[in-house]
Order: C-alpha cells, then structure tokens, then sequence
C-alpha cells in the first residue's frame, strides 16, 4: 500500500508502515497531513498506539501478522536477526526501506540505492543518502540531496516534506548560513504545516525563523522586527505553564532583540523597558540552582538594561544591577571563565561609579581590565582605563561624574549574552 505516513510523525510511528486495509483512501490523506481518524482500523491500533507513547511491548502485542508486521518488528527491535526476517518477506520498494532503516541503525554499512522508488519511499531514500553525505562532511552534496527528497515529496505528504525543509534549513544554519535561503527554507516548512495538526512544530519553527533573522540582523531594525514577530507566534504555543523553558528562552531572545535595536528613534527606551520585563519573565523559570548558566545569562542581561533605560528610578536600577552583578559572580568562577568574569565586573564597576562609589568602582574595573589585558581583549581594556582616568579626575574635582554614560555606551564590554 502506497502512499505510507513515513516520516510525518515523531518516534515509532514515522517508520512504520500499514498494512493494507478497505478505508485506506479515506484515511491515508488524514495521516499525511498529521490528522487522526475518529477511529482507527484493527489492524492500525498498533500505529494508533505509538503515536499515543505507548510502550514497545504495548505496540508489539498489536501488531497484524504479515510482511509489513515483520517489519514493524525491526522497527522496535532493531536487531540482525529482525532484520534478517524482514528481509526474508520484504521485496522491492520496501525492501530498500528495510535497508535504509538499518543504515540509519547502524546495521548496514553503506545506504541503499534509490531504484525505481516513487512518492514517500524515495524521499526516505534520498534522505537517507544526504545523512550519508553529512556524515562525510559532504554537506553541499548532502544539502543538495535534501532538498531533492523534500521536492518529490512535497505533493504527496506535505508534513514529511514540511520536515524535511526544516531539517535543510536548519543544516544551513547550523553552517552559519543566515541568509534568504535559510529563512525561504524555514518558511516552506512552515508553510506546507499550516493545515497540520502538529502546533508544537510550527512553534519551534517559528523560534528557529526568528534565530535566523536575530542572528543576521547586523543592527537592520526591519530583520530584527521580524524576529520579534516569529518569537511572538512561537509563544502562541510555548506558554509559561506548559513548556516553562522554551517559554524562558524566548523571552531572553525577545530581550536581546529589543536591546539589539538601534538607540536613535524615540521608542529606544520604551524597547529598553520592554527587554527588561521579558528578562524578568525568563528569570520566573531559570533559577540559578536550576539552570544557573541560563540565569547568569539572563541576569547578567538584565543588570546592563538597567544601567540605560530612562526613568526616575535611575539610583534604584543602578544599585540592583550592582547586586545582580555580584549574585553573578558566585556562580561565574574565574578559573572556567576569564573573560566572562572580566565583563561581569567592569559592568558592576560602571554601575558603582554611576553611583559614585568610586572605593568599590575602581578595584572591579582594575581587576577586569587586567584579566582583559591578559587574555588579549585590549579594547576592552583601553576603554576600562579611560574610564579610570576620568574618575581619577572627577575624584580630584570632587564634584559628579558627567560623561561616564556616554563612556559606558560605547565601551566593548557591555556585550548581550546570547542563547
């Protein structure tokens, strides 16, 4: 029976395959498109109960007798003698899927060939052979061989082809590709999985999209906007209450986006503001004895917005930034993290002497500017110790300091923590 729902669901169920059945036309087109039936044919239950989570045992114990059971059976133990069985009673195009599968485990040594495969069964096989690809560091030719596979498929089984555009794209961006070609791939995805049933996909597209586009920006506000509206359809589905860290970790990306937005027009601090808020809303998840990288992250990102958003509260802001800076450092140790122990001080020394504690300002920013100068960061040294030398004026003038803002601005050590 052709066309099968290979490849359009997650675990188990996206190699099964089905027997032949009298409703096969009327429920195949719900299957491929991620859609279950009211109810299911006996000898599907077992396809039913994998798609549940059900246990291994559970589906083996539905399983119909026949060529497709035997290599069902594979499927769920994957061993030489299940392959061997299956092989027995499997011909043709399910034959070379047999073997694929048991590439893809490691029980093979060299992918299957394409044949004469059509539809479904060929894409598998053209995936297969890109995995080949990758595996070799070919990855043009792996690419190339993707993309191929979520073309033939694209008519017959949009989901598995939907899956497959996601896979490509996110190999280019693993790659470091962010351009158009990436982002096109990305939308492809997501747009052949508009009428499926799988939501939880589309969220994590959306939140792959916006990396795509908050990763490339290079400062273009228009690329960054964009990011924002994909992390706002990602939270659609990734709410605090059912997925508390993905929830988390887009709320830290808002973050940096807004905070990444050029500081020219009047909504900069309004953005400012806004960045704060959605840092607080990560740090309700990432407790610092939970995930304490993420925190200190986040934390670290949130006591630099409090050093610039405009409001009457300036004192109050810059003293809590102090004292998140110093909760970061407890966690952050010298020995694992020079560099990222260096900023976490020259950021506290700059909010101390906007507060004019110049006695606790200037031992952090000393101390960071020679870990800068020993691990090679001499910009962020030099910009340390011109703020150095102009507290030693002020502190000479006794009077406030004034360009200290502007100083802290533009100096390279008040760098986002990305995710």
């Amino acid at each position: 029976m052709q066309p099968q729902p290979i490849g359009v669901f997650p675990g188990a169920a996206g190699f099964f395959l089905l027997p032949p059945v009298p409703e096969a036309d009327q429920f195949i087109p719900l299957l491929l498109r991620g859609h279950l039936p009211d109810s299911w044919p006996e000898s599907w239950l077992f396809f039913a109960a994998a798609i549940e989570g059900k246990s291994e045992d559970e589906v083996l114990t539905l399983l119909p007798e026949g060529p497709e059971a035997a290599y069902n059976r594979f499927i769920l133990d994957p061993q030489t003698h299940t392959y061997t069985l299956a092989k027995e009673v499997l011909s043709g195009d399910f034959s070379l899927l047999l073997d694929a599968v048991a590439w893809r485990l490691k029980l093979c040594e060299t992918p299957p060939p394409l044949g004469d495969t059509t539809g479904e069964i060929r894409a598998f096989l053209l995936a297969i052979q890109a995995y080949d690809a990758f595996q070799r560091k070919d990855w043009p030719t792996g690419l190339s061989l993707l993309l191929e596979a979520a073309a033939t498929v694209e008519d017959v089984s949009p989901v598995f082809s939907a899956r497959l555009h996601a896979e490509w794209a996110a190999t280019k961006q693993m790659l470091g590709d962010h351009g158009k070609e990436t982002i096109e791939g990305y939308r492809k995805a997501l747009a052949l999985l508009e009428t499926s049933s799988f939501q939880e996909s589309k969220a994590e597209l959306w939140f792959q999209l916006g990396s795509v586009y908050q990763t490339g920006a290079e400062g273009r506000k228009s690329s960054l906007l964009e990011a924002v509206r994909c992390y706002h359809e990602a939270l659609k589905v990734y709410r605090k209450d059912t997925y508390p860290e993905e929830y988390a970790t887009i709320h830290m990306n808002l973050a940096l986006v807004y905070l990444a937005m050029p500081s020219l027009d009047r909504s900069a601090y309004l953005r400012t503001a806004t960045a704060i808020q959605s840092l607080r809303e990560t740090l309700r998840i990432f407790k610092k004895d939970t995930h304490p990288e993420l925190w200190a992250s986040a934390t670290v990102n949130l006591a630099n917005a409090l050093q610039h958003v405009k409001t009457s509260h300036l004192e109050e802001n810059l003293w809590e930034a102090v004292a998140l800076y110093e909760e970061v450092l407890e966690v952050r140790r010298l020995k694992d993290d020079p560099i990222g122990c260096a900023r976490v001080l020259a950021n506290q020394g700059n909010a101390l002497a906007h507060l004019g504690a110049f006695s606790r300002a200037v031992p952090r920013l000393e101390e960071a500017s020679r870990l800068f100068r020993t691990y090679g960061e001499h910009e962020a040294a030099n910009a340390i110790e011109d703020i150095l030398a102009e507290i030693a004026c002020k502190r000479k003038e006794a009077v406030p300091m004034s360009k200290l803002e502007a100083e802290i601005r533009k100096s390279a050590m008040d760098r986002r923590e990305e995710v």
